[in-house]
């Protein structure tokens, strides 16, 4: 598949099964250079798997992944498949950052050397340069003063802003977060909701964000997916989704929890 004009990621006819149960049944979705895209449905129905996928974590069984246009862990020849080297899998994955729920930092590393360490080990960045990148993305995200602390010193919103230091400093071309908020304390919730809506704006980063908190979606994200039960349902503005959504399930999921 060649790239499309402004898109930075391609998925087509995604499925993913343990063992019997069939997670992903068939997700074709794509995100525009840019474009924010909050990713919302209920518990099981394939939202962070859908991810995982993405960010070749997990083998999927059948569909295609793109990122600018090139294919994500597979090479394809007519009906065969079959699995890149490891080495090639591991410079893709970097190309796309990732903040999962429950922050996933190293805790017998700083907060700094967690932070430099994909570029060092992954990118091969010379390290005074990743210090001095890592250095201006903890003052933007505010842990520069924590900088030499260790993660198991922080409170959870305090860890989650490092996880997302972490991403940025790899400089991805698609930024994912899976429920960063779901591992908070009321109180810090907002904090990390405020900072990822301002580095959409300021970075112009594209980003995929699987959340339940619907009015940080309202207020930051270009469009909003609808996932149940392993298919895209629907897809629209968070505007529309909230106000007027066209698919019943829609509807009854969002009648749910608002």
């Amino acid at each position: 598949m060649t790239d499309a004009a402004g898109c930075v990621l391609q998925i087509s006819d995604l499925h993913k099964s343990y063992g019997k149960k069939e997670v992903l049944r068939g997700i074709t979705l794509s995100v525009a250079t840019g474009e924010v895209l909050a990713i919302i449905g209920r518990s099981g129905s394939g939202k962070s798997t859908l991810l995982r996928c993405i960010h070749l974590l997990e083998d999927f069984d059948k569909g295609e992944i793109f990122l600018k246009g090139e294919a994500l862990g597979y090479t394809y020849r007519g009906s065969r498949r079959r699995r890149l080297p490891g080495q090639v899998v591991a410079k893709q994955r970097a190309r796309i950052g990732m903040v999962f729920q429950h922050f996933g930092l190293f805790p017998h590393m700083s907060v700094l050397n967690n932070v430099i360490e994909g570029p060092v080990r992954v990118q091969g960045v010379p390290r005074g340069e990743a210090v001095r990148l890592a250095e201006g993305i903890l003052r933007e995200v505010g842990m520069w003063d924590s900088r030499q602390a260790y993660p198991l010193s922080l409170s959870g919103g305090q860890q989650q802003r490092v996880g997302i230091a972490r991403a940025l400093a790899m400089r991805p071309e698609l930024l994912m977060f899976d429920e960063p908020t779901s591992a908070l304390d009321p109180e810090l919730v907002q904090g990390v909701l405020t900072l990822i809506s301002s580095i959409a704006s300021d970075h112009q980063t594209t980003m995929l964000v699987v959340t339940h908190e619907l009015q940080f979606a309202k207020a930051a994200v270009s469009e909003m997916v609808f996932v149940d039960k392993g298919v895209v349902v629907e897809r629209t503005t968070p505007q529309k989704m909230l106000s007027s959504p066209e698919n019943p399930e829609t509807a009854k999921f969002l009648n749910s929890i608002l």
